[in-house]
């Protein structure tokens, strides 16, 4: 990474570490309609993603609960924030397009998804990281079930 960008790089850090310390829709959520509980057995990151979707598909309130590491607590909070109010089908995209930001092979597509991620890009230095992208992935596994309405138990050792 050049010298130019470090800037950037400890901003995202910023953004994480905030996140971690101060993590958003953080606990339970009362009347929730949709809900799934994921862990990673490698590091033992647990999350449950707990929402309330209206009738109309809209997502009104999303929250989690759990304890993990600091990638994937700033990664559930960053998330619930992205989805907050989205449609559930906007909410899925949305999934797609941040799996692709850390799991694409070559650079990342980052340029690409500039401006439909946000803050979600702080993330991106995660693929510099293998065995961590599965920290940052999980509380969106679990989102993912939850609103196909699965319910059960994520694993990122099947996700």
């Amino acid at each position: 990474m050049s010298a130019a960008s470090n800037p950037l790089r400890e901003l995202y850090q910023e953004i994480i570490l905030d996140h971690y310390r101060r993590p958003r829709n953080f606990g339970h959520l009362e009347g929730a309609s949709h809900h799934a509980a994921g862990h990673n057995p490698l590091c033992g990151d647990q999350c449950k993603v707990s929402l309330k979707v209206e009738p109309q598909g809209n997502i009104e309130a999303i929250s989690f609960e759990g304890a993990g590491c600091a990638i994937s607590t700033a990664s559930a909070s960053l998330m619930t924030q992205a989805v907050q109010g989205k449609s559930v089908e906007e909410a899925k995209q949305l999934f797609q397009k941040f799996h692709q930001l850390l799991t694409h092979k070559g650079e990342p597509p980052v340029g690409q998804l500039e401006g439909e991620l946000g803050e979600l890009e702080a993330l991106a230095g995660v693929r510099e990281l293998p065995v961590r992208i599965k920290c940052a992935t999980l509380p969106w596994h679990t989102l993912k079930a939850a609103l196909d309405g699965k319910g059960g138990d994520v694993s990122t050792e099947k996700a």
